[in-house]
């Protein structure tokens, strides 16, 4: 089986491989993509001996392309339903971007008792957008500037995100991968223009800062500081803050990206943490900052 299906009747695409003994790693990817993203880290942690899990969120890849629900309460519903379809526990859950707010409204709300660990790796927490409570945020105009720009002509769109800003490729003497940026058009185009363009306002303006603050499991936080996404100074550090359990590494110049681009840094950092182990130090990695804990 290779769907489950959710309270609402929408069916959501899953990958389930490696040992059911093991313990499980679910992967959750970032915005307008599907589980094809995490293919290097699933193929990474496999080898090193977990169940990796990676589901396409309703609206995006092979699920369902529902007329509702592209909101982070029911993203991580699904979530809910998928875990308990598979009688997960002990899980460890990693997410990218739009993935890692995913990962952080599940974990806290759904999470107790199921949960051992969370990564969080260039995520939208706290939360993106400018507004008074939060004046270093977005302003809402560039996300308005996507929404038009995806209902104009989204596979234009799709595009310019990775050649551009999403891999750093925009920067000078990057090293660019036509392969990369083709995957991940084929991935974007693969989703509903209607998820993808309510899911904009679900990563943008959706508050997490009560979900971090019950979140009682240790918790890595990966951001870098060139991150032209989510940028670095108004997610990564106020998000370790506000965890009971947090950890912070901070990369200086990776894009938002890097799991796909610096797979060989990002992943044994990961590792690290999940065994329990001191993160690595390389000339590529900033000195990682030490436990931050509220």
């Amino acid at each position: 089986m290779t769907h489950i299906t959710t309270k609402d009747g929408a069916r959501i695409f899953y990958k389930d491989w490696g040992p059911k003994s093991a313990q499980p790693i679910v992967f959750h990817h970032g915005w307008p993509l599907s589980s094809d993203d995490w293919d290097n880290q699933m193929m990474f942690f496999l080898n090193e001996g977990y169940r990796v899990i990676a589901h396409d969120r309703r609206g995006h890849g092979r699920s369902s392309q529902t007329d509702g629900g592209n909101d982070m309460d029911t993203y991580a519903s699904d979530v809910d339903s998928l875990v308990t379809e598979l009688g997960l526990t002990n899980a460890i859950h990693i997410g990218h971007s739009t993935g890692g707010g995913e990962v952080t409204r599940y974990v806290a709300q759904y999470g107790k008792g199921r949960v051992a660990k969370a990564v969080l790796v260039d995520a939208v927490p706290p939360v993106m957008v400018k507004k008074e409570s939060n004046p270093g945020g977005t302003p809402i105009e560039v996300f308005d500037g996507y929404r038009a720009a995806l209902a104009a002509n989204r596979a234009q769109l799709y595009l310019d995100v990775p050649t551009g800003p999403f891999y750093g490729f925009n920067r000078p003497g990057a090293k660019v991968s036509e392969g990369i940026i083709r995957n991940w058009w084929r991935q974007g185009m693969m989703g509903s223009v209607k998820a993808g363009y309510e899911c904009i306002k679900a990563f943008s303006e959706t508050d997490f800062t009560e979900d971090l603050k019950a979140i009682d499991v240790p918790v890595l936080v990966i951001h870098s500081e060139d991150d032209q996404i989510v940028p670095y100074a108004d997610a990564g550090p106020l998000t370790a803050k506000l965890l009971k359990n947090g950890r912070l590494i901070t990369y200086k110049d990776l894009p938002h990206g890097c799991l796909t681009t610096h797979p060989e840094i990002v992943n044994p950092d990961i590792l690290a943490f999940l065994r329990g182990e001191e993160a690595r130090k390389s000339d590529q990695q900033a000195a990682a900052a030490p436990p931050v804990m509220a």
